[in-house]
């Protein structure tokens, strides 16, 4: 624990860091950048926010004595009207949602594959490139699909791309070097896709739908615990609904580029 009081800090970089109980007054976080942060039970008072753009998983969030969550919720589904799909209860309902996911992801690499393939490689303001996008997906299938609900203890591709926080986990795949071609990229992301949608269609009871996974023994990720499988499956459809809204910001500044 430290004391830093009439320091000028600009550009310090602070990473793995726990700052739990923390106390912040009268200090300057102009053009800040959090990335992969926990801000929970945060206190703001007196502050100026002008020009800021957050993108989180929002709760309950009160600013100025209005909890906006519900207002954030409320505008991006009427922005987005495949949105409410997302959130299935029944078998039926996940059968949809992944229709949906289908469906726009089909129309995003559409667009992504009119661009010079280098592009596809390129990152836009420190985010995965739309390759290590689609790696990164393909990725997200094999754990908590393929590992978790289908009980593959190394179900990894050596093109799977965890999240960059996790830790080097043995037999878990992490190359944030390799450059694969679109084709090569698409080539694992449809043989996932079509892993959830065997599973969806085929594999998918009620009955299974609200059970728990059995723990897979190994090293990996998620860990060796049990699951409930309707969460598993929601873990995908979050990941594949936010990622392509990243990969569709991004490919518009590329597109500008040109």
């Amino acid at each position: 624990m430290g004391d830093f009081i009439g320091q000028d800090l600009t550009g310090s970089r602070f990473e793995r860091v726990k700052l739990s109980g923390a106390q912040f007054h009268n200090v300057e976080f102009t053009d800040v950048v959090f990335r992969e942060v926990a801000m929970n039970r945060v206190v703001i008072r007196g502050a100026e926010l002008t020009d800021v753009d957050i993108d989180a998983s929002i709760g309950k969030l009160i600013v100025n004595g209005v909890d906006v969550g519900p207002l954030v919720e409320a505008e991006l589904n009427r922005r987005y009207p495949d949105r409410a799909k997302l959130r299935p209860t029944d078998v039926a309902g996940f059968r949809e949602a992944w229709d949906v996911i289908e469906r726009l992801w089909a129309g995003t690499v559409e667009r992504a594959a009119r661009l010079d393939p280098a592009l596809l490689h390129e990152s836009v303001d420190g985010e995965w490139s739309f390759i290590e996008t689609l790696r990164h997906l393909a990725f997200a299938t094999d754990a908590w699909i393929r590992r978790a609900v289908l009980g593959d203890p190394k179900p990894w591709d050596p093109l799977g791309l965890p999240w960059d926080a996790m830790p080097p986990t043995p037999g878990v795949p992490g190359d944030r070097e390799a450059r694969p071609s679109l084709e090569v990229a698409l080539a694992l992301r449809h043989d996932r896709m079509a892993t959830v949608r065997e599973l969806v269609d085929n594999g998918l009871t009620e009955e299974k739908l609200n059970s728990d996974t059995e723990p897979v023994d190994g090293p990996g990720w998620p860990p060796s615990r049990s699951f409930p499988v309707r969460e598993c499956l929601q873990v995908v459809l979050n990941e594949e609904w936010e990622h392509r809204l990243f990969a569709e910001r991004d490919l518009a500044i590329l597109e500008a580029r040109i």
